[in-house]
């Protein structure tokens, strides 16, 4: 099946994808960064913070698993039996799934801090009644 959309368009559709998961994974404080025209090496950064190293290996998991079935298959993965940050690479798309110390200590939003946020979450459909 052919790929639809430009190159950038399918890195933000990932990226947006992976913090979908993360959420779904129960993952907190869910960020996805735009570093197009900031970094050299990546488009998007999709930050977020795990309760234990079960739960973030399992958000990784899912995250890579996505990604195959998208047809974006996972560079790197490292620290994946690391307690504190894995570190999922698809090239324009790099997840970080940070303990909460190591996220406070690595602080990216703050290194990052000049890179637009990415508005990721599903927006919220209202019932309305008619009066």
């Amino acid at each position: 099946m052919a790929k639809t959309g430009s190159k950038k368009d399918l890195a933000r559709k990932m990226a947006i994808e992976a913090a979908r998961i993360a959420e779904a994974d129960n993952c907190q404080d869910i960020v996805v960064l735009d570093l197009r025209g900031i970094s050299p090496v990546t488009d998007y950064f999709v930050i977020c913070t795990g309760a234990s190293n079960r739960q973030m290996r399992t958000v990784a998991d899912d995250i890579v698993e996505a990604g195959l079935k998208s047809g974006n298959k996972a560079y790197q993965i490292a620290g994946i039996d690391s307690p504190d940050w894995i570190v999922v690479d698809f090239v324009d798309v790099v997840v970080h799934i940070f303990n909460e110390s190591r996220r406070k200590y690595y602080d990216l939003e703050l290194i990052w801090g000049e890179a637009p946020r990415v508005r990721w979450k599903r927006p919220v459909r209202r019932k309305t009644t008619e009066q």
